[in-house]
């Protein structure tokens, strides 16, 4: 392999993560946002977003999944960084973040998702929620009974939530909500 290969797929990489990164913030301000629309704001070709994504659903799979790996390899920073319910917390509130860009492509991402997409992202997602859970009921500051399934589920109704005000503000209650309902103390 030449340095010039390895070079292209930097580039090839780079462009991928660039086109799912301006992607994220497109769909969040319009779910609607044409292929082409974001391969302009990238700054490339739309052959280019092609290559990568050959269909919006490619691209919203693809989202999905960044964003997924990017909250799994966010437990363990968070409870490196600092106390477990804060961990929790911060946790969630990305989770809310996330669902806020999720409301727009929702149906989009359920006809997409494979079975085993489904599986293996839902299985991320727990076994991060296992972790930050089992950190704080291991300091006594969580309940012994939480469940990391639970607590998935509930925070899985904040995707049909809105990204207005109203939507968010219910978000944030919904997540004080269940952070009163795992600790031992009132956060």
């Amino acid at each position: 392999m030449t340095n010039n290969d390895e070079k292209m797929r930097a580039d090839a990489r780079m462009n991928r993560d660039l086109i799912i990164d301006v992607a994220r913030t497109a769909f969040a301000v319009n779910p609607e946002t044409s292929l082409n629309a974001i391969a302009r704001k990238a700054g490339i070709g739309a052959g280019t977003l092609y290559r990568h994504f050959p269909s919006r659903e490619a691209l919203v799979v693809a989202l999905y999944r960044k964003e997924i790996d990017a909250l799994a390899a966010l437990a363990p920073k968070l409870l490196a960084e600092g106390p477990p319910v804060e961990a929790i917390r911060t946790w969630c509130a990305r989770v809310a973040d996330f669902s806020r860009i999720k409301h727009g492509v929702a149906d989009l991402l359920r006809a997409a998702l494979s079975d085993n997409d489904s599986q293996e992202t839902y299985v991320l997602m727990i076994g991060a929620m296992t972790q930050l859970l089992a950190a704080g009921q291991s300091s006594g500051d969580i309940r012994l009974d939480a469940d990391a399934e639970d607590i998935l589920i509930v925070l899985a109704g904040l995707w049909r939530l809105p990204p207005t005000p109203a939507g968010e503000a219910r978000a944030e209650r919904i997540l004080a909500l269940v952070m009163r309902g795992l600790t031992l103390q009132s956060p």
